[in-house]
């Protein structure tokens, strides 16, 4: 069987239902073709799952400072296990959504393993069926990546996608990986009664962050009990006689601790394999597709997007470049996405949302640097809700006032990153984010607060 289109998507992720979606409101005949649920990762295993699990947590939380708000009980118990239920039943809702919107715009969905066999073709698994497209749009994604010393069996050693549906708790976990996934699952597993230990390989957590914020969530993690050992490697894990132990290796000093489980949060690698790349010439680095401003690949009509791009392995990066793509393919004007730009938000407690620049790095470029802070504690909104770790900092350029870049550590940080890309977006400065009347009270006056700071003038601190 063989079908005609103007474009086929080869993968259901945050990147390719929002680009087969764009391409069908342009009008161009469109196919979507995913081996698994329609959502992909993020959806499924990822982002959406996570949020529902790490919503839960906030909520235990509450109950564990009960006296703190005057309420007191007996008796009380946390049903991870429901949890996890609770997160399922958010994750059938999401992909139900995605399959509605594939139909309203006109999107075939086929079931099934696409494979490039050719210029302009996609066959679909082993049944003959042969898809003839005009453009394809690759966006298949990634898989947790593995090491030799940490060999993934889905049982002991286990990755993000086994934790996501993960019932039963152990009363001991190594996290291998202090990034987002990494503290995400740490801050989770701990409000839950977990002990918890995260190893990381670089010297601090969250490496990729501004400095100041990687110290606060050390600081805040050693506050709740959960150990972060930093600078230190891991070199082999062993299963005898029923206990898992852990081998580590720092400054050249080895140790093992012993745990329940271990977590591997150490990074991705690219779905490239099997696609068929190789017989059209799409040009590859490590496993990730090369591609230009359009998410175009050497091959003419061959588009890449998402994490199979190595670019940035964020959601909303994926979707961004879908409809860069789909736009380009209908011959729409584009404009290049800047990567440096990309909001990135992490959802443990205290969450964690930056763009842009860190301090270091916009010196090391030459900039001129001025930088606005203003900390949680002096803010009414974050007072009264009982959550005042944290800190806002905005580095700015001294000559023009330019918002290089923002690092927050914070409660519901995360809802403040649109506004901050929105002024950068809109070539303002910190002059109009100070000059902009914030309502109170709101987390989002420390914004305006941290912008005044960078001109000496702040209010409230």
């Amino acid at each position: 069987m063989e079908s005609d289109y103007d474009v086929v998507v080869i993968g259901a992720g945050p990147g390719g239902y929002v680009s087969a979606i764009r391409c069908g409101q342009l009008g161009l005949k469109t196919a979507i073709v995913e081996k698994e649920a329609l959502g992909g990762v993020c959806l499924n295993w990822g982002c959406i799952p996570s949020k529902a699990l790490l919503k839960n947590a906030e909520v235990v939380s509450y109950f564990q400072r009960s006296e703190e708000f005057g309420l007191s009980f007996d008796n009380f118990h946390a049903d991870y296990g429901s949890a996890v239920d609770r997160s399922r039943s958010v994750v059938d809702r999401n992909v139900r959504g995605v399959s509605y919107l594939l139909r309203k715009n006109n999107v075939d969905h086929i079931t099934g393993e696409g494979r490039l066999s050719g210029n302009g073709v996609v066959s679909i698994g082993d049944d003959g069926t042969r898809l003839q497209a005009k453009n394809i749009i690759i966006a298949t994604g990634s898989t947790p990546r593995s090491i030799p010393s940490l060999p993934i069996d889905g049982d002991k050693v286990i990755s993000s996608r086994e934790s996501i549906i993960l019932k039963e708790l152990p009363s001991s976990m190594v996290i291998v990986g202090g990034g987002a996934i990494g503290v995400e699952f740490a801050y989770l597993y701990h409000t839950y009664g977990v002990s918890v230990t995260i190893v990381e390989l670089l010297p601090s957590l969250v490496p990729t962050e501004d400095s100041e914020v990687s110290q606060q969530l050390e600081r805040s993690f050693a506050r709740r009990g959960i150990t972060v050992m930093t600078g230190t490697g891991v070199t082999g894990v062993n299963y005898e006689g029923g206990e898992l132990s852990v081998t580590l290796e720092k400054d050249g000093v080895k140790e093992s601790i012993s745990c329940g489980k271990v977590l591997a949060a150490i990074g991705v690698q690219p779905n490239s394999e099997n696609l068929g790349l190789d017989n059209i010439g799409v040009e590859t680095n490590r496993g990730f597709i090369n591609v230009g401003d359009n998410m175009e690949t050497n091959i003419p009509g061959i588009y890449a997007i998402g994490d199979v791009t190595g670019k940035m392995a964020l959601a909303h990066v994926a979707s961004a470049q879908g409809l860069t793509a789909a736009d380009h393919i209908a011959g729409l004007e584009t404009q290049p996405l800047d990567y440096a730009l990309m909001p990135r938000a992490t959802y443990c407690q205290p969450q964690i949302a930056s763009f842009g620049l860190t301090e270091q790095q916009a010196i090391e470029q030459g900039f001129e640097v001025n930088v606005g802070k203003f900390n949680v504690q002096a803010n009414g909104k974050a007072l009264a809700m009982g959550e005042t770790e944290g800190m806002i900092k905005l580095v700015v350029d001294a000559k023009y006032g330019e918002l290089l870049g923002g690092h927050m550590i914070g409660p519901e940080v995360t809802e403040l990153l649109g506004e901050l890309a929105l002024t950068k977006l809109l070539e303002g400065t910190i002059n109009e984010v100070g000059w902009a009347v914030h309502p109170h009270p709101t987390i989002s006056e420390m914004l305006k607060e941290a912008a005044l700071d960078a001109q000496g003038k702040a209010l409230h601190m």
